[in-house]
């Protein structure tokens, strides 16, 4: 037995010896070169795109691109790019559908091969990189862009509008609350959407907003503040640990209005546990905010272990990683959040920390003639995103202060959209400049979310200016999104 022991040590020595000797993923960039490079060295592309919060993407990169047979396979036919999609606006809304993490294969020509939406395991990976190896052929994932016919009436039909109508009430989860039943969480447009109603009286919106509004608590992180971004598994009580700003800014807004229209204490002490957790741990020494804080402290310590701790065992394991990259966009959203809670509370603090996040982007993000920067220095870009966004919140901070300086700064952001992002051929496109010059990316996104956006910044230009410029430009977007339902 001892001499079968130690046989069995030996191997695994020398297989632990062997593992660790595999050197790890070489990543590559993202750039206008990389598919002249693939077609030159006949490699496929494979895109890992990600997100510094997301727990499912630190256990792929720990199992799955750890792998040695994983490793082997990339090296021999591929180019492994990683990306942060939160870094990267033109990708994450392209494959925004897909994520996180993100997983796209192309052809060296820029076509897509697979499309694959979270997490994949070592042994599934390795038989999709063997997979597309032996035929390269584009598999049910991927499927023919719909061309959308921008359409000459800017208003939707009676019968589109009713089909809408059916497929938003049919979504919504009666039992437990919520759009949806898979991932639990408030879904911006359709709470939006609620909130909207119930204020004209509609009394089941007004049923839905709450009840949605309430199961919704359980998110909020009751240590620090806060609001984590999804339960799984249908119920409300299975978080995922991520705190986003997109999330953080969302559901202090809507707070605040719930609080505005119904009184209801708990919603205004949402709201306001959520600006606290902005201030406390996403607000920047100079005035503007980070982008997110992880799920996990570590590989080892995840979030269902981490969260539940009280204050001081948190601090004494470590504070989970924030990403203090600093956007445009992203505080944007912070800005609208913060101005909402004003609203409602006239806390000076509030508005001043809003104020302090404009001037900064100003400062640090903008472009000539009223544009604004992702980040310091981007890859593509400029990102329609950056400017609406920023946009909405310089009309948000126009309506809460009266300055009028605001009301300007959103005229120029308006007036930029129009100058670099119109499409003549309809609506508007994600980023100035294209991904790369083939396959899917010759073809400019245009997304529809973001028509929406446009549609909602114009028409309150119009009604603040008078102008019917930009109704038109609204108009412009708003056929677009015609034509995408029809």
């Amino acid at each position: 037995m001892k001499l079968v022991r130690s046989a069995a040590l030996a191997v695994f020595a020398l297989s632990a010896t062997a593992a660790s000797a595999v050197e790890p993923v070489k990543w590559s960039s993202w750039n206008e070169e990389l598919f002249s490079r693939a077609t030159a060295e006949k490699r496929f592309v494979i895109l890992d795109l990600e997100a510094v919060w997301c727990h499912w993407c630190h256990v792929m990169e720990k199992t799955t691109y750890s792998d040695p047979k994983v490793i082997e396979l990339l090296g021999s036919k591929y180019i492994p790019v990683r990306v942060d999609q939160d870094a990267n606006p033109d990708l994450s809304s392209r494959y925004g559908d897909w994520g996180w993490p993100a997983t796209i294969v192309f052809g060296p020509d820029g076509t897509e091969i697979a499309k694959i939406r979270g997490y994949i395991e070592p042994e599934r990976m390795q038989a999709l990189l063997k997979a597309v190896i032996d035929d390269p052929t584009p598999g049910p994932s991927v499927r023919e862009a719909f061309e959308v016919k921008p359409s000459a009436n800017v208003f939707l039909s009676k019968e589109v509008r009713q089909e809408l109508t059916k497929t938003y009430n049919e979504s919504y989860e009666d039992t437990l609350g919520g759009w949806g039943d898979a991932q639990k969480y408030i879904d911006a447009d359709s709470m939006d959407y609620a909130i909207s109603r119930a204020e004209v009286g509609d009394v089941e919106a007004a049923k839905r907003a709450r009840q949605t509004l309430d199961a919704a608590l359980v998110l909020v992180d009751p240590v620090w503040g806060g609001v984590f971004q999804y339960s799984e598994g249908g119920s409300w009580t299975k978080p995922h640990f991520e705190k986003i700003i997109s999330f953080q800014s969302q559901y202090m807004r809507q707070y605040s209005q719930a609080y505005a229209l119904w009184k209801d204490q708990k919603y205004l002490d949402t709201a306001k546990a959520i600006e606290k957790y902005l201030v406390d741990f996403l607000h920047s020494p100079d005035g503007a905010f980070y982008v997110s804080q992880d799920a996990d402290l570590n590989h080892d310590i995840d979030g269902h272990k981490y969260y539940p701790l009280a204050d001081s065992e948190r601090r004494a394991l470590g504070i989970p990683r924030i990403d203090k990259n600093i956007y445009a966009r992203e505080n944007g959203w912070a800005i609208s959040g913060l101005v909402a809670l004003y609203n409602v509370t006239n806390d000076p603090k509030i508005i001043e920390a809003a104020e302090g996040a404009a001037e900064w982007v100003i400062a640090n993000r903008s472009l000539p003639n009223g544009g604004f920067r992702h980040a310091e220095k981007d890859r593509g870009g400029p990102y329609m995103g950056d400017t609406v966004t920023m946009g909405q919140a310089f009309l948000d901070l126009y309506g809460a202060t009266g300055n009028r300086d605001w009301l300007t700064r959103a005229a120029k952001a308006g007036d930029f959209v129009e100058a670099n992002f119109k499409d003549a051929s309809g609506g508007y496109l994600t980023s100035k400049t294209g991904e790369a010059k083939v396959g899917v990316f010759a073809k400019p996104a245009k997304l529809v979310d973001e028509q929406i956006q446009v549609v909602r910044f114009m028409n309150l230009l119009d009604r603040y200016y008078g102008n019917d410029l930009y109704r038109e430009h609204a108009s412009h977007a708003m056929r677009y999104l015609s034509g995408a339902e029809a």
